[in-house]
């Protein structure tokens, strides 16, 4: 099933190469969106099976498509909103990016083959990089250059490390190249080749997790981009980058090693968080602002799982709420946009006169991913603070909140202002947004408060099957 997909997929794209008008170019995106929907109920329904000898549907895919499914809703919703006057060669090759990369993403998510996580994460560059340079300036053009080269030198350094886990153990390259057969042969491989390989590998997907230190890349991204796409890069895109790690993680955790992994994804989360801190604070503009905060939660999520046990439940849920928040926020950025004509903080302000609706979901976006109740990020947040003390990590804790208190008054402050303070130029206040254009963006953020108080069943049983074998 999942070949059918992908060749009706490819299909679908390549027939908006040959598309000459908008309205047929949207069409056709469209199927690919139903394509989606179709293809994640049929993953829904045959959970823990494998297809085509390199896909399983385990829980923790099973987890993000389905996020995946939603962002890919929302995110062509709002493309059809932002995107109504561009012209036809801009909107064709928009979506060849954006429909790609959820083809490419799909790949990465469901693959049980490490080569293959690697060609479909390979893949999600040259989506991306379709996005970027859709403005077509030369700040575009640069940004676009910058993203392919930084992102296919992490790609060099995981093949790297990939090489490194087949010299650990020569009968996990001769075995095939598996998750499954990469934990079995872990636990007889060499040490020092099992550390040069997951370094490596972490180093090469942090470009797409948005962790240090390749993080700036993916900051970039977001700050070019159309807004629904910055959207999609900063949630789908970075779960991929989570999986792909988090992979390999819990195939070497049950090694000699294993101990030593989980300091080094430690000391990775608190340059994470320490940049976010700190350039949080210096940021002029409102894109590059979420997308250091995905710097953050990704950050406290690789803390989490440097943590082990509940913390790696905590840091699977942070990153999917993370999902649905941070991608509402990039929505409305996106129509805050239309009517202040800027992303520049220090021109902006007065946004709960000009559309209110869009400065609830900005404040209760804010409230959210700063993690205070009833923000659903306030839950594993608070698991991996008592993951700390029950490990009497005490210096890891105290780190870690004086940095979030940085990161809490640079968010704080220039959302604020944006929403509040008056409004020091001129502004188009002909430009209307329609609310029902916003109603998504409270229903997710509805979902990610909702989450605070209680964890659906089903959501509980998958993340805690996904990481059962953790220490």
């Amino acid at each position: 099933m999942i070949i059918k997909y992908f060749i009706i997929g490819l299909i679908i794209i390549c027939s908006i190469l040959l598309s000459k008008n908008k309205i047929l170019t949207s069409t056709l995106a469209g199927l690919f969106i139903c394509l989606q929907v179709g293809f994640t109920y049929y993953v829904v329904t045959h959970r823990g099976q494998t297809d085509a000898i390199y896909f399983t549907f385990d829980e923790l895919g099973l987890i993000f498509l389905g996020i995946l499914c939603i962002l890919s809703i929302t995110s062509y919703y709002t493309s059809l909103i932002y995107l109504k006057f561009e012209p036809v060669e801009n909107y064709n090759i928009y979506y060849l990016g954006f429909l790609g990369l959820i083809l490419s993403i799909t790949g990465v998510y469901l693959s049980n083959n490490i080569t293959l996580t690697w060609i479909f994460m390979e893949a999600t560059t040259l989506s991306v990089a379709a996005l970027i340079y859709h403005n077509r300036t030369i700040f575009t053009l640069e940004a676009t250059w910058k993203y392919i080269f930084i992102c296919s030198t992490g790609i060099a350094l995981a093949y790297l490390g990939i090489l490194f886990l087949s010299m650990a153990e020569k009968g996990f390259a001769a075995n095939g190249m598996s998750y499954q057969n990469l934990a079995l042969a872990a636990k007889v491989g060499n040490p020092l080749y099992l550390k040069l390989a997951f370094i490596f590998i972490l180093v090469g997907y942090s470009a797409k997790m948005e962790i240090f230190p390749l993080y700036t890349i993916g900051i970039d991204a977001n700050y070019v981009a159309p807004a629904p796409a910055s959207a999609f890069i900063s949630t789908a895109l970075v779960n991929a980058g989570f999986l792909s790690i988090f992979r390999v993680y819990k195939a070497l955790t049950g090694t000699m090693v294993g101990h030593w992994l989980g300091h080094v994804l430690l000391i990775t989360g608190l340059f994470s968080l320490l940049v976010a801190a700190v350039y949080m604070q210096r940021v002029k503009n409102f894109k590059r602002l979420l997308a250091y905060s995905t710097v953050e939660v990704m950050g406290i999520a690789t803390i989490g799982l440097g943590l082990g046990g509940s913390g790696c439940y905590a840091a699977i849920l942070l990153v999917i709420l993370h999902s649905f928040v941070k991608s509402s926020m990039f929505y409305q950025f996106g129509q805050a946009h239309k009517i202040l004509k800027t992303y520049k903080i220090f021109k902006t302000g007065g946004y709960m006169r000009l559309y209110p609706a869009g400065a609830m979901v900005l404040l209760i976006g804010l409230i959210i991913l700063i993690g205070v109740p009833p923000s659903g990020l306030f839950i594993p947040e608070l698991i991996i603070f008592r993951t700390a003390f029950a490990t009497n990590q005490w210096i890891i804790f105290v780190i870690v909140s004086l940095l979030i208190c940085f990161i809490i008054y640079g968010m704080s402050s220039k959302i604020l202002q944006l929403v509040f303070s008056p409004v020091e130029r001129e502004i188009d206040t002909q430009a209307k947004i329609n609310p029902l254009q916003t109603l998504s963006q409270f229903i997710m953020l509805g979902f990610a408060m909702y989450m605070c108080f209680s964890q659906p069943e089903f959501l509980k049983d998958l993340i805690l099957k996904a990481s059962t074998i953790l220490p």
